[in-house]
């Protein structure tokens, strides 16, 4: 009996020293808690931690790529979007990632959903659109402030999507459609007022020679010959049949 007892207490004694053990990768650090307080961090490579006095808890310090939910956003001018996007971050003080907020992951994609709606709210829809890169800084910039004290670096925040509905799609489509109209209307207003400035040009350098003036004449006679017409009415200058 004594021996059954020595050889289960030398197998107890056995696992309790394998188990403290441990070994950590390049990533990875161990927060050590020494009778539940905060003790200091440790790693990478091999550690030992004191069973039952000491626990352990494991921290990746890898670059987190967490995807934003869709979120529904109302622009400054009152038009209804569907945003999503992405964030990069990772832990740069395990201490802090523990102790100071329960759930550093779910803390942080909280976060950035409320602050990708307020960021985005505040400005209209074709800021949205087309700024999108200044809006990521933004979003960034406010998201590192205010994990600072997770312990948690925000490096990156990217808009993937806008979605907009059906009739929304159709307003800006009408929208595009009006401005291409509107430019090609000032493109042939301006080309009509060049035309007209050379006209006035050439006529005014015709009008001080006669003889180009009737060299236009035949020239125009001529060109007109070529056409397909079978009767050609031509004014014909009353000098020249003077001469």
């Amino acid at each position: 009996m004594v021996a059954y007892f020595a050889y289960i207490f030398g197998s107890i004694l056995l696992l309790l020293v394998l188990s403290a053990f441990k070994v950590l990768r390049e990533y990875e650090r161990g927060v050590i808690f020494l009778l539940g307080r905060f003790h200091k961090v440790k790693g990478p490579g091999f550690i030992i931690v004191i069973p039952m006095i000491q626990q352990m808890v494991r921290v990746d310090l890898r670059t987190i790529v967490m995807d934003v939910p869709t979120q529904d956003v109302i622009s400054r001018d009152n038009v209804s979007v569907k945003v999503n996007a992405v964030v990069y971050f990772r832990v740069i003080d395990p201490d802090k990632a523990i102790i100071q907020v329960e759930d550093f992951y779910n803390a942080t994609s909280q976060l950035a959903q409320t602050t990708l709606r307020s960021v985005l709210g505040q400005h209209e829809l074709d800021e949205i659109l087309a700024e999108r890169d200044r809006l990521n800084v933004d979003i960034q910039s406010i998201l590192d402030q205010q994990t600072d004290a997770w312990g948690i670096k925000v490096s990156n925040v990217e808009i993937k999507h806008v979605d907009l509905d059906e009739s929304m799609v159709r307003s800006i489509a009408q929208q595009a459609e009006a401005e291409r109209t509107r430019r090609a209307k000032v493109i042939h207003a301006e080309g009509e007022l060049q035309a007209s400035e050379k006209l006035l040009a050439a006529a005014q350098k015709l009008s001080q020679q006669p003889q180009a003036i009737q060299l236009r004449y035949l020239q125009t006679l001529t060109e007109i010959a070529g056409e397909n017409s079978s009767t050609i009415v031509f004014p014909l200058p009353i000098d020249i049949l003077k001469k």
